[in-house]
């Protein structure tokens, strides 16, 4: 399908894997829906948990969609809620998230709202299987932006154990794109203080990276950029994952599909953070 990025290559990502996702909704129903972690409408958040008793991890899932559009999906839409359910399937507890959108939210929304919504796993996740000390963030594209600005905002939050980034932005190239201007502004001497670059280098939580064989250039100049900036900073890599066969979109869609090599790997990050053993 190549590399750039239209509403066509979408929906073909989309129809490759709709029977997969189709039979994983099927199987894992939601245990909770549109659950307010917030005042605003987008503030909403879905729950999908495994099936055993335990206080389980929980991977919180951040979609992408450019920061003006996507959502968690439904019950008859899988693409986003599909991640919740992977991690359900896999024996952890799934939140799906909805966020403000620009251009109506700028920066820092995005993170704020994930901040918002780990808060409220803190709260209620264990009446619903969830373990509030052992949270995972996870988003893709414009989602993994938002996770790196939460810890812009606040490096170490109460019960996060660390985070999954999928083919983000985080400085390394101008924020010049329309969709961009529409969340950071269109003033751009503004933009190198939003850059959430230093907080990653930085971060004392655990952190893994992803990026797509076929993500546009710019997403892979980011990833390729960050990994040379932290092996500078620390003298190695972080854990990290390149799609092989994948683009922008299917990077985050194939989770919960046969192709496993992805979620196996999530699922080993999750497990070492949640227990302490895996640290920066």
């Amino acid at each position: 399908m190549g590399g750039e990025l239209s509403p066509g290559m979408l929906e073909a990502v989309q129809a490759l894997y709709a029977v997969e996702q189709q039979a994983l909704a099927r199987d894992w129903p939601a245990a909770a829906v549109d659950c307010a972690y917030g005042p605003h409408e987008r503030h909403r958040l879905d729950v999908y948990r495994p099936q055993k008793d335990a206080p389980a991890p929980v991977l919180l899932w951040v979609h992408g969609g450019g920061f003006l559009r996507g959502d968690k999906g439904d019950a008859t839409r899988w693409p986003n809620a599909h991640a919740g359910r992977m991690a359900a399937a896999l024996g952890m507890v799934g939140v799906a998230i909805n966020y403000r959108l620009a251009p109506d939210h700028g920066w820092p929304a995005g993170g704020e709202d994930v901040l918002a919504a780990v808060a409220w796993c803190r709260g209620h996740i264990a009446e619903l299987g969830g373990d509030p000390q052992r949270i995972v963030l996870a988003g893709t594209s414009a989602g993994a932006a938002h996770v790196a600005t939460a810890l812009q905002l606040d490096a170490a939050p109460a019960g996060l154990r660390g985070a999954v980034l999928l083919s983000g932005l985080y400085g390394l190239t101008p924020f010049d794109d329309p969709r961009d201007r529409a969340y950071f502004g269109e003033d751009a001497a503004q933009h190198p203080a939003m850059a959430s670059l230093p907080a990653l280098l930085g971060s004392e939580l655990p952190l893994m990276f992803a990026g797509a064989e076929f993500d546009p250039p710019r997403f892979q100049a980011e990833f390729v950029g960050l990994l040379e900036a932290w092996l500078k900073r620390r003298g190695h890599l972080p854990p990290a994952w390149v799609g092989r066969g994948h683009n922008h979109f299917s990077l985050a869609y194939h989770l919960g599909t046969a192709d496993r090599r992805l979620s196996d790997e999530i699922v080993a990050f999750v497990r070492e953070v949640a227990s302490g053993r895996l640290d920066n």
